[in-house]
């Protein structure tokens, strides 16, 4: 007795473990567990749908179950039924993951703001060049250091020169019997060379125009003239005001003829240039105003175009443009570098984000979104760009969606995607294996063949053994139950017009 209760007990236990390991793999699988039934459909013509299992009402066949799953998946499967190869299918929670995203493509032509980096420089009509007259050297030089800012005719050196001297000497000479005029007080002055000029006394034109020559200053001309003395140097003075740039003189000094002593930049008003490029140059109007900011320091200027010059950068092959800007402060400074802004009026065009064109240097594309989760590579032409758009001149249309973010992503796979395809090989026809109605010359894949009258992608084999085949003009016609053979038996012209396709011989 206690044996047998020992036996029952062990059953026990054996059919526990096994109903336990088979209920614990249904859980395990999630294909028991998961799938969820949507409705059912007849397997030959899908467009009839019910809630309940049963037998079609057209061909007798089992009703077959839609999974949610599979409903998601059929559209993305459709669609890449009929891609291209480099097409790349990504569902929505993967490019969630992967920081996907699409734009759509848009018409627009607003003004714009071109934003370049421009670098001051003095105006060259406002530079000024102070040189030597005649070979000498100098006596003493006077707060003319480099930066250092001067006003008109203010003194920097002095020098002496035998050959000033000597022109200096006619100069009085020649001035000597001229009658003066009544200064203001009513005394009686020498007159300014100018003035003896226009008198008609050509010699002391030649003297003056002589003195002038060597370096002798309006000033000092004048000085002579009025005090009638020979000058024990000669005075070297700021031809306007503005600030010194270059310092090639020092006490004691021997120069040539020629030698640069100064240079002098008047920076009341300056030039900026920027960089652009050639396709932009038809932007810039002169005229045009600008922005001119100093970075870190917040100060703005406006400026104006003068210019776009017609030389090229031979290093970066871009242009260069000019502008025109006044400088309240002296703020602006050679060789310091702005922020410039122009608004420009782009021509109206489609347009997408910059990061959605891929350059490769010898094409642009772009992934359009052909169906949900689907992209597809397409060659653009592009025009203009600016701030983070890029106009579309071919290759889209208005209101098409593409990959805007991640496209290196997508590119990716869609290049190892290509590089995997194989040219499909047309596979002869084999005797004893049917030929699709709708593919003349190529075996059907699988066996499947279309029903003429439903539409349907049938098994050939299953029909020949059901008997459900017609053979008109020498052409096998293939159905899927015996009532579509009968509906194409009884309007064979009317379904042959509805796919003309299928009039031609195996």
């Amino acid at each position: 007795m206690k044996k047998q209760h020992a036996a029952a007990i062990i059953l026990l236990v054996v059919a526990g473990f096994i109903v336990g390991r088979y209920s614990g793999a249904k859980r395990d699988n999630p294909r028991t567990t998961a799938r969820r039934i949507l409705y059912y459909v007849d397997p030959m013509h899908p467009s009839y749908h019910s809630d309940k299992p049963g037998i079609a009402p057209d061909c007798g066949m089992q009703l077959e179950p839609v999974y949610a799953e599979d409903a998601y998946n059929a559209p993305r499967a459709a669609a890449l039924a009929q891609s291209s190869p480099g097409d790349v299918s990504i569902d929505g929670g993967t490019q969630g993951l992967l920081g996907i995203r699409v734009a759509t493509v848009e018409k627009s032509g607003a003004p714009h703001l071109i934003r370049v980096v421009g670098h001051v420089v003095p105006e060259d009509t406002r530079v000024y060049r102070v040189n030597s007259g005649t070979e000498g050297f100098v006596r003493e030089t006077y707060n003319d250091s480099v930066g250092v800012q001067v006003k008109k005719d203010q003194k920097l050196a002095t020098s002496y020169t035998g050959e000033t001297l000597a022109v200096a000497s006619g100069f009085l000479a020649a001035t000597a019997g001229v009658p003066g005029a009544n200064g203001k007080d009513g005394s009686r002055t020498v007159p300014f060379p100018g003035t003896l000029a226009k008198q008609g006394s050509s010699s002391i034109q030649g003297y003056t125009d002589r003195l002038r020559n060597l370096g002798v200053s309006e000033v000092q001309i004048k000085q002579m003239a009025e005090n009638r003395q020979l000058p024990e140097s000669v005075d070297i003075v700021a031809p306007a005001d503005g600030f010194i740039l270059a310092r090639n003189i020092s006490p004691g000094q021997h120069f040539e003829h020629s030698t640069e002593f100064y240079r002098i930049a008047d920076l009341s008003r300056v030039w900026i240039l920027a960089d652009i490029f050639g396709s932009e140059a038809q932007s810039f109007h002169p005229g045009a105003l600008a922005r001119v900011t100093l970075s870190g320091q917040g100060k703005t200027f406006s400026a104006r175009v003068s210019n776009v010059l017609p030389q090229v950068d031979p290093a970066t092959r871009t242009l260069k443009l000019r502008l025109e800007a006044d400088n309240p402060g002296f703020a602006l400074r050679p060789d310091m570098y702005v922020d410039v802004e122009l608004p420009v009026a782009m021509p109206a065009g489609l347009t997408v984000p910059q990061d959605a064109v891929i350059d490769s240097g010898r094409e642009q594309r772009v992934f359009v979104e052909r169906s949900s989760g689907v992209f597809e590579p397409r060659p653009v032409q592009t025009g203009w760009r600016s701030g983070d758009r890029v106009q579309i001149v071919h290759g889209l249309s208005e209101g098409e969606r593409v990959v805007s973010a991640g496209t290196f992503l997508v590119d990716s796979e869609s290049r190892l995607k290509s590089a995997g395809q194989k040219p499909l090989e047309p596979q002869r026809h084999e005797k004893g294996v049917p030929r699709s109605n709708n593919e003349p010359g190529l075996t059907a894949s699988a066996g499947k063949v279309k029903d003429t009258a439903c539409g349907m992608m049938i098994d050939a084999a299953k029909a020949v053994a059901e008997g459900n085949t017609v053979t008109r003009d020498g052409v096998t016609y293939y159905f899927c139950s015996d009532s579509c053979k009968k509906k194409f038996g009884a309007q064979p012209e009317h379904y042959l017009a509805l796919n003309p396709s299928e009039r031609r011989h195996d």
